[in-house]
């Protein structure tokens, strides 16, 4: 078989290809997977399209906006899927979703597979090709495709804001006549792209920020946006970074040092927000409780990664908890929703520029070359089998030992 062939999805040539985009169903998803502007796009390509109703609700899009890009409108989950094409999510379909699914349709969406691996056997049993567009390798062609960048961009900003509306006092340096306020300390732990979004949004709010990350070549990233870089153990964290651009998991010895460089920094802050993410791991504990305790009354910590574990002991999913000594732990859920119309925006925009060099504009159908890294990259399911290597691999392993 050809590296490049013709995925056919549709039996006819006078039948146009349907793309769907559902509600979501994950409890507190606010977002949805198109928006007016790609619908219009998709429509263009002549495809069509269906947006099950509501489903732009939470995002304040609305089924009109919809139809005027194009999109017909289906009254629930089970109209919009059944002859689907192609399915546009922001989550992984649940499995009531998958069985409205046809055999041979295409699924793209945050899949979190590596946390949630038994759903890949789920997808290959029932016929479905599935992409997690979270696994987008970090090359430079890819950027326009990143969900995890996009997202993250945006929760960046929102920890800031959200961080500020808790904190009761203001931002920047003020002066006035009755004497003058000393600016806010902000410490952010993690300098990926939401790490980085955070720190200058707390610079334009006029805080003094220093920032920490096992990856060294942060620093000059960190310092070209007015924050002070604070460093670990420079030798360890030479060989802290993945081919990808992720962190790597540290050893024992370098959490047990961050501990304590982090210990005496924190104690004089007054936001601190933690962003450390390992892709399919448990998010490492970065803030203890006694770092808690030291801090002052007043104080918050905004947990980036409290969705897979947190970084911060005592922090609870969906929750802002108040230690005993008057710090705030805030652990928002799904915190680019908060932002649902934007991540909305961009999540449909990362999603078309997927498909879009996969379309054959003018017969009207995908075709996808499985050596591109981009697709081959990001394919949990094909064909029935799941195909993905580091999955394979995984069970291998298991059978092995």
């Amino acid at each position: 078989m050809s590296a490049k062939r013709k995925y056919q999805i549709k039996k006819e040539t006078s039948v146009k290809m349907k793309i769907a985009i559902p509600k979501e169903s994950r409890t507190g998803e606010t977002r949805v997977a198109a928006s007016p502007d790609v619908v219009k796009k998709l429509a263009a390509l002549g495809f069509d399209v269906i947006v099950e109703t509501n489903a732009g609700a939470g995002a304040s899009i609305t089924d009109d906006d919809f139809k005027s890009a194009g999109a017909s409108i289906a009254k629930d989950a089970d109209d919009a899927l059944k002859s689907a094409d192609v399915v546009l999510k922001i989550t992984a379909p649940s499995e009531d979703e998958v069985k409205k699914m046809k055999k041979g349709a295409i699924v793209a969406a945050h899949l979190a597979i590596l946390s949630n691996k038994k759903d890949a056997d789920m997808y290959a049993k029932a016929g479905i090709t599935t992409f997690a567009m979270e696994m987008m390798p970090r090359i430079s062609r890819a950027q326009s495709m990143d969900i995890l960048s996009s997202q993250s961009n945006l929760a960046g900003y929102k920890a800031v804001l959200d961080a500020a509306s808790e904190y009761g006092s203001i931002m920047p340096m003020m002066m006035t006549a009755a004497g003058t306020i000393a600016p806010a300390k902000v410490f952010v732990m993690g300098v990926g792209v939401a790490g980085l979004q955070a720190i200058a949004t707390a610079k334009r709010l006029g805080a003094v920020v220093t920032a920490t990350d096992v990856r060294p070549a942060t620093r000059e990233q960190v310092e070209s946006l007015g924050g002070k870089f604070l460093t670990v153990d420079a030798e360890m964290e030479k060989e802290a970074e993945t081919e990808g651009g992720y962190a790597k998991q540290m050893p024992p010895e370098y959490f047990e040092k961050q501990k304590a460089v982090v210990a005496e920094h924190i104690k004089k802050q007054d936001i601190v927000i933690t962003t450390a993410l390992i892709p399919g791991r448990t998010a490492p504990v970065l803030v203890t409780k006694e770092m808690v305790a030291s801090m002052r009354s007043g104080s918050v910590i905004i947990d980036l990664a409290v969705e897979a574990g947190g970084n911060v002991e005592g922090a609870k999913l969906g929750k802002i908890v108040e230690s005993k000594n008057g710090v705030k732990i805030v652990g928002h859920e799904n915190v680019p929703g908060r932002l649902a119309r934007d991540a909305s925006q961009l999540f449909a925009k990362n999603l078309f520029n997927f498909l879009k060099p996969h379309v054959d504009e003018e017969k009207k159908i995908i075709e996808f070359n499985w050596e591109d890294e981009t697709v081959s990259g990001i394919c949990i399911t094909r064909d029935g089998k799941v195909v993905h290597p580091m999955l394979i691999e995984q069970k291998t392993n298991k059978k092995d030992a």
